[in-house]
């Protein structure tokens, strides 16, 4: 029943590419066009994990409730849509005969690498098996990956014909982030008040 955000990731990186395919006049820009879709539509998936449970510690909604219940699958959705997007990069770069700079595959890389981490390990085995690490691999991997999308919609700030796409994309991102520190300064407002 919650395993729908998973299946709907894969629909929309698959849609994506195929949107790219009617827009684009050649293969390049076709494999380009699919190469930017399918980032865009694994970010809202990103971020609905990334406020998931923070969410719920500052909205007592059943709504909020439902979206934990489904986190795992929504960032296995991401998984799969980010994989499309993987796979449609890889392709873009060939046809255009381009590449990037090696800190680029780098830090790409180590965002991938993450990705696959937290997807294999989103289970209750690995969860009794890393213990605490478990908590603080996922949380690394979440940051790292919204890092990855909040500077990438930051510089289409100051690109030529992208800065409202930047804008919107850059808004949201530090709007997430802002959800989640609300959420620790009340965990720790709590934690204090208890204390004493």
């Amino acid at each position: 029943m919650h395993r729908w955000p998973m299946w709907l990731g894969l629909l929309l990186g698959l849609a994506a590419v195929a949107t790219g395919f009617e827009m684009g006049a050649d293969r390049v820009e076709q494999w380009g066009m699919a190469a930017r879709f399918t980032a865009r539509v694994g970010f809202p998936l990103l971020i609905l994990a990334y406020v998931a449970r923070p969410l719920t510690q500052l909205v007592k909604a059943k709504w909020a409730k439902s979206l934990l219940a489904k986190r795992k699958w929504i960032g296995l959705g991401f998984a799969m849509s980010h994989t499309v997007h993987l796979v449609a990069l890889f392709i873009a770069l060939e046809v255009a005969n381009d590449t990037r700079p090696w800190f680029v595959y780098l830090i790409g890389g180590g965002a991938y690498a993450m990705l696959y981490v937290m997807a294999f390990t989103s289970n209750q085995y690995a969860m009794r098996s890393l213990g605490k690490w478990w908590k603080r691999l996922h949380r690394f991997g979440i940051h790292y990956l919204w890092l990855i999308f909040a500077q990438s919609y930051v510089g289409r700030i100051f690109q030529d014909g992208k800065m409202e796409e930047g804008a919107i994309g850059a808004g949201i991102a530090f709007a997430a982030a802002a959800i989640r520190f609300a959420a620790w300064r009340r965990s720790r407002a709590r934690k204090a008040a208890s204390a004493t």
